[in-house]
């Protein structure tokens, strides 16, 4: 049987913030745009959500539910040198460990390379390294398959840990809201609260015909998932097979003399990116929203891989020239580099592997 342990971290980008800035500490933080622009909430901490303020609601909507809130822009840099940190201590236990996003990721923990015999155990220590690491908090979920460690993780949040044992899951499962269950959206939901199917054990009612039919091949899911079945295997981060930037403005525009200097510091930011990382690529692709969100996209491929932003830029322009940015105004901006030579595949962290005894006893 696997152990898989799911890590997410608490309000990340606003714990953060708040770290940095203990004058924040107990107050309602929100990170995204602010309120008066057309930005979204990116994330914001546990006494903003107090007012009903979650991830990508507007930030308008957020600055009327919460007037007194603290909006703070987003420094993504500085989210990611935290992420790596944190990631790294995941690698110091196993190298299955697969990133969902900049805050989360799932670890099999079946064979470590510390030999703990337990999959809480090890949760706990690493809970307890990332705070000692970064002062931040995290929540992990505990379990023997992703679909139910992922539903551990949300139990028991801030700095929770929560184990769904074998004998555990089919109580659990059975009383969860159906909107709770991951890969079950808010349209789901109410499609199935419209008819009845309000907990899991409602769900479980439905035979797999009746998801099938209904569903199409995402009913399979939902019946597996009724039943705690998951068969996925965490897969490690593979390359990134591009690397880019977006920004929305604050204001449409079809001004050249803002676009393209606006355009020359994003190539600056990219190039500056794939040299730090050590990537070079030949295929360079700008992205265009307009103000009526109709969005294009113009790529081209040159003769040579590059991480010099002159070359990255001069190619961005002339793509950007090739829109209708100059006639039509400009919602939002984005480059990207892509087509990186082939890499080699990454090799582990240093140290043996250990298999541990498979003894659950009372905790995975």
């Amino acid at each position: 049987m696997r152990k898989i342990i799911h890590v997410d971290m608490d309000a990340f980008f606003a714990s953060v913030e708040i770290r940095d800035d203990p004058s924040l500490r107990g107050k309602p933080v929100i990170v995204g745009g602010m309120p008066n622009s057309r930005g979204v909430v990116a994330t914001c901490s546990y006494e903003a959500r107090k007012f009903g303020i979650h991830s990508g609601m507007a930030s308008s909507m957020a600055g009327r539910l919460c007037p007194r809130a603290v909006f703070l822009h987003p420094n993504f840099e500085k989210y990611v040198a935290v992420s790596r940190q944190i990631r790294q201590i995941f690698l110091d236990y196993t190298g299955l460990v697969e990133p969902v996003s900049i805050d989360e990721a799932y670890l099999d923990v079946t064979v470590n390379k510390r030999g703990i015999p337990y999959a809480t155990r090890t949760a706990r220590e690493i809970k307890q390294r990332i705070l000692q690491t970064t002062g931040l908090t995290a929540s992990a979920g505990v379990s023997f398959n992703m679909f139910l460690a992922k539903i551990a993780s949300d139990f028991q949040k801030p700095d929770g840990l929560t184990v769904i044992t074998p004998e555990r899951a089919p109580e659990i499962l059975r009383d969860l809201p159906i909107g709770k269950f991951y890969g079950i959206g808010k349209v789901t939901e109410k499609y199935l609260l419209e008819r009845g199917i309000r907990t899991g054990a409602d769900l479980l009612r439905l035979s797999r015909q009746e998801l099938v039919q209904t569903f199409g091949r995402t009913g399979e899911y939902y019946y597996n998932a009724a039943r705690g079945i998951d068969d996925r295997e965490v897969t490690p981060e593979h390359e990134p097979k591009s690397m880019g930037t977006e920004t929305t403005f604050s204001h449409d525009t079809s001004d050249m003399t803002e676009l393209v200097p606006f355009l020359r510091q994003q190539t600056q930011e990219v190039a500056a990116e794939l040299q730090k990382y050590h990537y070079q690529g030949k295929t360079v692709t700008v992205k265009v929203k307009f103000f009526d969100f109709r969005t294009i996209t113009r790529s081209r491929t040159i003769g040579e891989h590059t991480d010099d932003p002159a070359v990255i830029f001069a190619v961005a322009r002339e793509l950007l020239e090739h829109t209708d940015a100059e006639k039509i105004p400009v919602r939002l901006l984005g480059v990207t580099v892509s087509n990186f030579p082939a890499q080699g595949k990454n090799e582990g962290a240093d140290g043996q592997l250990i298999q541990p005894e498979f003894d659950f006893g009372e905790e995975l």
